[in-house]
């Protein structure tokens, strides 16, 4: 199908060395295709209308000359030349020789380093998913390759997470769930700190808790949760958080199914929520000052009281 397609042209004076290096750089960011020096190409969509007009109306005020037309491809032939100057295949290639490299050094780094890798390549992915107007294989490629990496890592970062499980999800009755005592690993992460909190809330209401140093701690009548062989742990591509919600009816519930969202990116990675860093933040705060996991629940317990009120109201008319 033929894509509609905006045409920027700017020029600046010869002397505007500045000028002309942050257009430059708004031009890249915006992942624009270069027809010929000062004559640059997007796909036609209203965000893409709306940076470029801005662009042309700084070119003007710069002293320059800038503009937006519209262009329409008079034939197939054009259309697919057109398509192919968005083509992302090498940028995706470099990223891939990049998490390759960085898997194999993960042995040798820790808990800091290993993070701070994820998030600089986090970064560059999602930098080249932004311009990928017209994905194709190597963005399927690409997010097998991410995959393969984050796994590695997270072993680095996480040891004890769970493997996800590939099951159906059972409803369960609450009421049978009451009284009783549930277990998970000590040091709490955030999927076992709002699984927590989300028990204690909104399922079991007298829940007890064991932190437990392994797993294999774990006692025969306890209810385990977020760790291998755990009665409620990841399934599929679900967090525990959110198994929680599929097992007892709670996903249709409006402030959890929001916070379940943010939870998961935070937990596995997603498109990230606004809230999401300073959450992360908070958590990160709470937990460098109270070491004992009954005291992080209660006060991280209350962000998460206010984070589900937040998500449950009503959106303004």
């Amino acid at each position: 199908m033929p894509t509609s397609w905006l045409l920027f042209i700017a020029s600046l004076p010869t002397t505007g060395a500045t000028a002309r290096m942050r257009l430059w750089r708004a031009i890249k960011a915006l992942g624009c295709a270069s027809l010929r020096d000062g004559a640059y190409l997007l796909p036609d969509t209203p965000a893409h209308a709306t940076a470029l007009d801005y662009l042309a109306a700084r070119t003007n005020d710069e002293g320059g000359t800038g503009c937006v037309v519209n262009v329409a491809p008079r034939s197939a032939d054009t259309e697919a030349a057109f398509r192919a100057l968005f083509d992302r295949s090498a940028d995706y290639a470099a990223l891939a020789t990049q998490l390759l490299a960085a898997k194999r050094a993960l042995a040798g780094q820790d808990a800091a380093d290993v993070a701070k890798t994820v998030r600089r390549l986090r970064k560059d992915l999602e930098a080249v998913r932004r311009i990928d107007f017209f994905p194709g294989h190597a963005a399927d490629d690409i997010q097998s390759a991410w995959s393969d990496f984050e796994d590695a890592a997270n072993a680095v970062l996480s040891p004890g997470e769970p493997h996800a499980e590939q099951r159906p999800i059972a409803p369960l009755d609450r009421q049978r769930y009451q009284g009783r005592t549930w277990a998970t690993r000590r040091r709490l992460g955030v999927d076992r700190v709002a699984s927590a909190w989300l028990i204690r809330r909104f399922i079991d209401a007298d829940a007890r808790f064991l932190w437990l140093a392994s797993p294999a701690d774990c006692p025969p009548d306890a209810l385990g949760f977020d760790f291998d062989g755990a009665a409620f742990t990841h399934v599929g591509d679900k967090v525990t958080f959110e198994v929680l919600l599929a097992s007892f009816g709670l996903e249709d519930e409006r402030g959890l199914a929001q916070l379940a969202r943010l939870i998961h990116v935070l937990d596995v990675g997603g498109a990230a929520a606004p809230e999401a860093a300073g959450f992360e933040a908070i958590l990160s705060g709470a937990r460098a000052r109270l070491p004992d996991d009954d005291d992080f629940l209660r006060e991280i317990g209350t962000v998460l009281d206010s984070l589900h009120t937040h998500y449950g109201k009503e959106s303004p008319q």
